[in-house]
């Protein structure tokens, strides 16, 4: 949180998010299904654009219903199939499922099944199937069908969801989440409520998304940024048309949402006789606009992650992952906002001049949590992103910047190790060497361990290189908790990048 400053009232935010879940299942005579979007336990772009908010504030809300809440994971087979990689993490999304059973039941929440969707005979999701339940993990299995969403008729039918299996379930709130978009929770939740209504059980559906904020204005910074955030998606923020004929209020949610809402409505009448919503915004329990203390401090933690999306996309693009759409998307965003890289992020410039000054060499720029700017330059000890982390410790512990906090005589040989034992070509420390140092320096030296102790007040901190950075050198930025953005170029014209 940049300069300590709050803007969302987390505490309020955990009581109202159970207190309207407890609420809804009660409208639903017991039962109720709801599709869990977004992540559940690590959402940092939450925290990030309502400082206040805990990555983990939604695990528990949900630990104060764990009594009567019991998690379903869906994963689609075309992306066990493909081994779609969930990029945050880096890891696939079969391993995710298992990563996110850990997690739940590591606090005491109860993993009921795993559904994998859209099965169709594909061997890695059969394999992975087997593997669940050898490791005693309930599997349900459904399947394509023809003309979802819109043939409605066919889709409440035997052929339809009657081909789905019936996911047995046993307490009143049963939460559908996933490793990521496009894996068919709405539609698991769907068949659950035609298989409940086959065995006369009263069910009911809601969802549970936190961005669009509906009670925040179309272009209300946080709202933008959440386009940002899904600029390759094509997800577009808008007025919900149904709530405001049917209330005259204006309420705000996304395309795909306001899209589909009359076929939901037609498969709701199909499967119980009538809809018990009037609109996409009816069917949401999200309270999180309820729970903003201070507008301002939103919109400009919202601003800044426009322009770290910015950057992300730019390098995503370098790399080949998105393409100029995304972009102009996000420019457009910008604009709307009425910000520029320049008037948000003063980490750029500072890089950039940093670089100019050191013979266009790589350089990272630091602003830490009080607003004060350090930077590092590449040596050839350190890489920039270390002594850019090394300086930032000592303006934090107030340490002289002429004092060395690792001596050359700890850092040769790691190098050493590193180019003659390991065999890699770069002998400069990456930022986890970096720490690693540190620790060590910490035994003997009263500075080092004055840095060491400081390692947690980074959190919060912004940082820009000016080239991308290893895979190794951004997780331990996000680990500390500083966010980092980088210019679209590489160090070396190498094809290959780690």
């Amino acid at each position: 949180m940049k300069y300590g400053k709050i803007g969302f009232d987390n505490n309020m935010y955990i009581e109202k998010q159970s207190e309207q879940i407890k609420k809804r299942i009660a409208e639903f005579g017991g039962k109720l299904y709801l599709e869990f979007g977004g992540k559940l336990f690590d959402d940092f772009h939450a925290s990030r654009v309502l400082p206040g908010f805990k990555p983990d504030s939604k695990l528990q809300m949900l630990l104060k219903l764990k009594d009567h809440a019991e998690i379903v994971i869906v994963i689609s087979a075309n992306d066990i199939e493909s081994n779609k990689i969930r990029r945050d993490l880096g890891i696939t999304y079969d391993s995710d499922v298992l990563r996110l059973t850990d997690a739940f039941t590591s606090v005491g929440l109860f993993v009921g099944s795993v559904v994998i969707t859209q099965f169709n005979g594909q061997p890695a999701a059969m394999k992975f199937k087997e593997k669940l339940e050898s490791l005693g993990i309930k599997v349900f299995m459904h399947y394509p069908i023809e003309g979802y969403p819109y043939n409605v008729r066919y889709i409440v039918s035997e052929e339809g969801f009657g081909k789905n299996e019936y996911i047995e379930t046993s307490r009143p709130l049963v939460v559908i989440t996933a490793p990521g978009p496009g894996s068919g929770k709405m539609a698991t939740c769907l068949s659950q409520l035609y298989h409940e209504n086959l065995r006369g059980i009263k069910a009911g559906y809601a969802k549970f998304e936190t961005f669009p904020i509906w009670n925040l204005p179309l272009k209300h910074p946080v709202n933008l940024a959440y386009e940002a955030a899904t600029a390759d998606l094509n997800d577009v923020n808008m007025i919900d048309p149904y709530h405001l004929e049917a209330y005259g209020k204006t309420t705000v949610n996304y395309n795909r949402d306001v899209e589909v809402f009359p076929v939901l409505n037609a498969i709701f009448e199909k499967i119980e006789g009538k809809s018990p919503y009037k609109s996409p915004t009816d069917m949401g329990v999200n309270m999180a606009g309820y729970c903003i203390t201070d507008d301002d401090v939103c919109r400009r933690a919202s601003y800044e992650e426009i322009v770290r999306r910015y950057f992300a996309t730019l390098c995503d693009k370098k790399s080949g992952i998105k393409n100029d759409t995304a972009i102009a998307k996000i420019e457009s965003l910008m604009n709307q906002a009425g910000i520029t890289v320049e008037s948000t992020r003063p980490t750029v410039k500072a890089a950039l001049e940093k670089s100019e000054a050191t013979g266009m060499r790589p350089a990272v720029a630091i602003e830490l949590p009080d607003g004060s700017i350090v930077t590092g330059k590449t040596s050839d000890l350190l890489g920039a992103s270390s002594a850019a982390l090394l300086n930032a410790l000592k303006a934090i512990a107030k340490i002289d910047d002429s004092k060395l906090l690792i001596e050359r005589e700890v850092i040769e040989p790691i190098q050493m190790l590193k180019t003659d034992i390991l065999g890699n070509h770069n002998p400069r420390l990456h930022t986890d060497e970096v720490l690693i140092a540190l620790t060590m320096s910490a035994v003997t030296s009263e500075a080092a361990k004055q840095a060491f102790l400081s390692l947690h007040s980074l959190n919060g901190s912004e940082a820009h290189s000016t080239v991308i950075l290893s895979q190794v050198d951004r997780d331990t930025f996000r680990k500390l908790g500083i966010n980092l953005t980088c210019e679209p170029q590489h160090e070396s014209k190498k094809l290959y990048h780690k």
